[in-house]
């Protein structure tokens, strides 16, 4: 936790930070059907005005549904920018919500596989892609076990101290990213369910090429080598926004098994593969925002230019 006070941020540069709060605050409290409506709203004006971002959502659907029309490829672009407007007015309802609330707001497919393993005493790592109810998903889970997450500090400090009280104000510990695997590992082993994002593009380090879609992607290796060092078993974790303000629903999917097997890119090919078949459930919650195909195999163009 960052060793900080709320009123230190009393500088004119963090004012619009405040106001910026305040306003997810004050949505905070609006019914979810409303912030629903509201936010598929803001998202169409986003596919309207930014067309950088708008641009790389295009790529990425073409990239990995290049079976569908360019008519049915462009509806999974404006859903998904209609969807990620309702994260964007929802958060706070994650942030600041009651657990009551939070509860109420939640269903569960699924749930079997997470609770026999919990019944089972086995070491736990919840596999998290980027779904847009992602953030949703780790703090309602956290509020009937102690976990862990790695988190990454945003660069404007006042939201980084709110983001982090947040985040771990009911029982999630968040270990950052630049530390060592030690924490992540130790907390594991002891029992402490990981929620793990592994998903976004790796960069040339620590990353090897496994298809996603079809597509080479760079993808971190950190899955099976965490499954390893912690004897846990992986399960899927996903978080669904229910359409029309009706709540999340968090599905588990079965426990992937005999994971890892010692080969790095069979391992993570199959991690790839298993996040596949939950974006075919939903294509319009991915956070295709993200560059995902940013990296290249060398020779290779960039697809986003």
């Amino acid at each position: 936790m960052v060793d900080t006070r709320l009123s230190d941020f009393t500088h004119p540069r963090y004012w619009p930070t405040w106001a910026g709060l305040g306003f997810m605050r004050l949505v905070s409290w609006l019914p979810l059907p409303l912030v629903a409506l509201a936010g598929g709203a803001l998202g169409m004006l986003l596919y309207a005005l930014h067309a950088g971002r708008r641009h790389v959502v295009h790529v990425n659907v073409r990239l990995c549904f290049p079976e569908l029309s360019p008519g049915a490829q462009a509806r999974i672009a404006r859903r998904h920018f209609r969807a990620f407007g309702q994260t964007l007015l929802d958060i706070g309802i994650s942030w600041w919500s009651s657990a009551s609330r939070l509860r109420r707001l939640t269903r569960f497919r699924g749930r079997e596989h997470y609770d026999n393993a919990l019944r089972e005493n086995k070491n736990i790592i919840l596999l998290a892609p980027h779904f847009l109810g992602l953030e949703y998903g780790g703090i309602r889970l956290s509020i009937e076990r102690p976990m862990v997450t790695v988190f990454r500090h945003p660069v404007n400090k006042l939201l980084s101290v709110v983001m982090e009280r947040a985040r771990s104000r009911f029982y999630l510990r968040l270990v950052e990213h630049i530390q060592s695997f030690t924490a992540l590992v130790k907390q594991t082993k002891k029992g402490v369910p990981l929620y793990y994002l592994p998903d976004q593009d790796a960069g040339p380090r620590q990353s090897v090429f496994a298809p996603f879609f079809g597509v080479p992607a760079a993808t971190f290796v950190v899955l099976p080598r965490l499954a390893e060092m912690t004897d846990a078993v992986v399960i899927p974790c996903i978080t669904r926004q229910l359409s029309w303000g009706r709540g999340y629903e968090i599905h588990f999917r079965p426990p992937l098994k005999n994971f890892p097997s010692g080969d790095a890119v069979s391992d993570t090919t199959r991690m790839n593969k298993e996040i596949e078949e939950a974006v075919r459930e939903m294509p319009e919650q991915y956070f295709w925002l993200h560059k995902r195909f940013k990296t290249r195999p060398k020779g290779e163009k960039d697809f986003y230019k």
